[in-house]
């Protein structure tokens, strides 16, 4: 059975849908002004692994992650970049798929857009005024903070100690400093639509609750964000969704830790705000999936070149005993027997990986599953005879692990001696032409696919390392 820890009871739970073998979730996006950085990636990875782990359980799961584009951060780059806002995001929205295609996180079964669901958004506000939760003034919409009784019951804060957060501005016009934005009158050259209210736009923490329930429902199984939306984002959506449908709103709130830079929160003061579109032009994405994963998704997460360095060295590891049973398959002609002790091995290993899975998605002891995988594949490899059947079985539960934690690359093709001798034919022409740099550029070449040279009085000898 799977566990996960609910930030509303602040345990972990067993995972009960609202509909047997399904599993419905809500997965707050970015707002698309600018590439994402590696803040916005986490929170991707984090809860692509758990659908697909769900996937991997045989559930059906319908996920739905945002996109904010339409807000102020959008407004501002508008100003800026003297381009319309519709242009921006559609901009940012491409560079977010091209980004996460390389992360290998897959496109939810919908993103939907603030600007799509402008219609939804007034009505569910009309709702709320009507039913006294909010009220409008001078233009703008705000909600009745203290008309939900349990204002507060995810961030376990009490109404009373509440300060003014960072997206609350207190001001004359309204009732209470906690009463939050529903609507926004609109300023001169700011984009705008229509509403009973006056010409305006949608605040900030409408949206979700609005396309949450028109894609998934009034009441959904699972909402997942960044720890930094527990409050006031999240606190502001179960009040305004539960005021509006007189309903639960998510029965499991999940959220993922903070990343650090170098043991510094990540911040533009700082200088140290990175974003994916920029690492993935060093570092493979693959690498970067991996890294995220081997920290518990719960927990912060220090990132520096140091550290995905260490982690280079593990996924190589379990990289090359991945190519070592394919070309071992490659070879044999099932002259082993088919010992039934790897057979029970692979199974318990297997049991291994599921239950940290299902202990809160536990990905660092999932890695650590992987890794005693790797070690029995190496000593099935140290064999003198190999059997077809066991082999496939190690690179089929291989290729489980790669899917369910989204760590998937493809299979070097390995030179063939014909080849080689033609880089060697091509190095030693270029060594009489004094071309040294290309001669130097073949050598490496061929030390990257573990070919060695030497070179004798006979010529140049090479075997495969």
């Amino acid at each position: 059975m799977i566990t996960l820890y609910n930030t509303l009871t602040r345990k972990k739970e067993p995972f009960k849908p609202i509909e047997d073998g399904k599993v419905s979730m809500y997965v707050c996006g970015p707002t698309v002004y600018n590439y994402i950085h590696i803040g916005n990636a986490r929170p991707a990875i984090s809860f692509d692994v758990v659908r697909r782990y769900f996937e991997y359980k045989g559930y059906d799961v319908k996920y739905v992650s945002n996109f904010t584009d339409v807000d102020d951060k959008l407004i501002k780059a508008s100003r800026e970049l003297k381009k319309e806002v519709p242009e921006i995001a559609e901009r940012f929205i491409e560079a977010y798929f091209e980004d996460t295609e390389a992360l290998n996180i897959k496109k939810a079964n919908v993103h939907p857009r603030v600007m799509d669901h402008m219609d939804d958004i007034i009505q569910f506000i009309e709702v709320l005024i009507e039913k006294g939760h909010a009220y409008a003034v001078e233009g703008d919409v705000y909600f009745r903070t203290r008309s939900f009784e349990d204002y507060g019951k995810l961030s376990h804060q009490s109404i009373d100690d509440l300060k003014v957060g960072a997206r609350i501005e207190a001001n004359d016009i309204k009732e209470d400093p906690l009463d939050f934005a529903l609507w926004k009158s609109a300023k001169d050259g700011e984009i705008n639509w229509k509403s009973p209210w006056g010409t305006g736009r949608p605040g900030w923490h409408i949206e979700c609750s609005v396309m949450a329930r028109i894609h998934l429902g009034d009441t959904i199984d699972i909402h997942a964000g960044g720890q930094d939306l527990t409050f006031p984002h999240h606190d502001n959506e179960i009040a305004q969704s539960e005021c509006m449908t007189d309903q639960s709103f998510a029965n499991y709130w999940m959220h993922n830790g903070y990343i650090n830079i170098d043991n510094e929160k990540m911040s533009k003061s700082l200088g140290n705000f990175i974003l994916v579109h920029d690492i993935i032009k060093e570092v493979d994405p693959v690498l970067l999936r991996y890294f995220m994963l081997t920290a518990h998704y719960r927990n912060p997460i220090n990132y520096n070149k140091e550290l995905l360095d260490d982690a280079s060295i593990g996924l190589n590891r379990l990289k090359n005993t991945y190519q070592s049973l394919h070309e071992r398959l490659d070879m044999s002609a099932d002259i082993g027997k088919e010992d039934e002790y790897w057979h029970q091995q692979l199974e318990h290993n297997l049991t291994e990986f599921e239950r940290a899975m299902d202990d809160d998605f536990n990905t660092p002891n999932a890695i650590a599953a992987w890794f005693e995988l790797m070690k029995m594949g190496n000593k099935y490899l140290t064999e003198a005879h190999s059997n077809i059947n066991i082999l496939n079985a190690f690179i089929k539960q291989y290729k489980v692990y790669m899917s369910v934690l989204g760590v998937e690359w493809g299979i070097e093709q390995e030179l063939l001696d014909e080849d080689i001798e033609k880089l060697i034919e091509e190095r030693n022409k270029a060594r009489l032409n004094k071309d040294f740099g290309r001669a130097d550029e073949i050598r490496d070449q061929l030390k990257q696919l573990n070919i060695i040279l030497e070179d004798t009085p006979q010529g140049v000898k090479w075997k495969r390392g």
